[in-house]
């Protein structure tokens, strides 16, 4: 058998049927190309990255964000409520609101949080137990969208949340940023809730609520007390989502539980002498309706800057999907390479855009190096000279791949555009692709024999 296929080659050969295998040979080619061979080295590579190129750029639309709006809208100037003087009535009715349960603070909008971080001291302090930790502190406020802007973390979502909650949520936030996730947070400005206090005070003034409760004794102490010299028909009003509660001023002085009454966000006291709720209903009336004019334009403000955002959001996003698309029709003038012999898939290979392709890029892509057939003593970039006057010239830079640590410097050797990468066939490869087109030849001639 063997000397049949003998036999079969000898007369192929005469015929002119000869298996050529593409490889690279230093020399003048056939065509008048001059091909120079330089072994991939860690000073070639040197060499090879030298020559002068820069990728091509991403349009513009992909480095621009939204941006943010012009600012928001004042409420306007709010006008200074009227009273009228009344008659002493006999007696004065108490309407004491009713209990509420006691809840942990949420943090608000114009909250300031103090978020502290360990920063570790030298080694002397540490060893000498005179400081065993410094701590790099940053305060923060809460902004109108509920949010804070930690630098390397992004916008974190805090409106609304506890204490305990808003830690959880920046541990996971930094977390996901990869950054040392131990800190304390802490509220150092109270801003959010509060409860506004006029009417016979001393300081008429908005106390803020913290993380303890505020008690009505509290709140009047904090105003500076009542400033009044009859208490026989003074009463304070406490006015409640839309209820308003009266207890006279003797009667809270008498009574403990009444001093201890919770203030919630948004109560409004009033200390007056006198008697008729309808005043101090009407002036909270008006300052409900103030209130709801300034939330009104606040969120008319904040409509049209999320329609300004979404607008230029949705501007650049479609130009962004045009040049995809224009990309996925090869519309776009881009750099390529050329992946070719022993490979997966014959193909072009798109350089990245805004950094330098490496040899490994290509040759772990989808038409990347084949392992079965490839030989890795074989891999060569082909690079045409740039000089015009050395036009039939050709460098090729030759990768051998028998010791596995080579491959590190397909990964520092950088491609330039119209580069060809080769891999030539293995040896065996070779031969059983000449015995594959021999065996229908040596069969044909096997049957003649037989029939002659």
């Amino acid at each position: 058998m063997k000397a049949l296929y003998l036999v079969a080659l000898i007369g192929l050969s005469a015929c002119g049927a000869v298996y050529y295998a593409p490889s690279v040979s230093e020399g003048q080619a056939a065509s008048g190309a001059k091909v120079r061979l330089i072994p991939i080295t860690p000073e070639t590579v040197l060499v090879a990255n030298r020559s002068s190129y820069s990728p091509k750029s991403l349009p513009s639309e992909f480095f621009q964000t939204a941006g943010g709006g012009s600012g928001l809208r004042g409420g306007g100037a709010v006008p200074e409520p009227v009273f009228q003087q009344q008659e002493r009535p006999a007696s004065l009715e108490t309407r004491i609101p009713p209990n509420v349960p006691h809840e942990p603070y949420k943090i608000g909008i114009e909250d300031e949080l103090l978020l502290a971080t360990p920063q570790a001291g030298s080694s002397i302090e540490e060893l000498s137990g005179l400081l065993a930790a410094q701590n790099s502190r940053q305060g923060y406020k809460v902004q109108d969208d509920g949010a804070i802007s930690i630098p390397d973390v992004g916008r974190v979502q805090l409106a609304g949340l506890t204490l305990e909650e808003a830690e959880n949520e920046i541990f996971n936030k930094l977390v996901e940023a990869q950054i040392n996730p131990g800190f304390s947070l802490e509220i150092a400005g109270f801003n959010s809730q509060k409860v506004s206090i006029g009417g016979a005070v001393n300081n008429p003034t908005v106390v803020p609520i913290s993380l303890s409760r505020l008690k009505l004794n509290d709140a009047l102490s904090a105003a500076g007390g009542v400033s009044l010299t009859d208490l026989d028909f003074a009463a304070i009003r406490l006015f409640r989502d839309g209820t308003l509660y009266q207890i006279p001023v003797k009667e809270l002085y008498s009574r403990r539980d009444l001093q201890n009454i919770q203030l919630l966000d948004g109560d409004s006291l009033f200390v007056d002498s006198d008697f008729e709720l309808d005043k101090a209903q009407a002036y909270f009336s008006e300052q409900i309706q103030l209130a709801q004019y300034r939330q009104s334009s606040r969120n008319q403000a904040l409509a049209e800057l999320n329609a300004e955002v979404g607008l230029r959001r949705a501007d650049l996003g479609e130009r962004r999907e045009n040049f995809q698309s224009r990309l996925s029709f090869d519309a776009v003038d881009r750099d390529y390479a050329y992946i070719t012999g022993e490979v997966k898939k014959q193909a072009r290979f798109p350089l990245a855009f805004e950094r330098k392709s490496t040899l490994a890029d290509a040759l772990y892509s989808e038409g990347g190096f084949d392992a079965r057939t490839g030989d890795p003593t074989q891999i060569y970039i082909l690079r045409g000279s740039l000089n015009p006057a050395e036009f039939s010239g050709v460098t090729a830079w030759h990768l051998d791949a028998r010791n596995a640590a080579n491959f590190l410097l397909a990964t520092r050797l950088e491609l330039r555009p119209n580069d060809v990468i080769f891999i030539a066939a293995q040896p065996v490869t070779s031969w059983n692709r000449v015995l594959t087109q021999l065996s229908p030849n040596l069969v044909a001639s096997s049957v003649a024999g037989v029939v002659n």
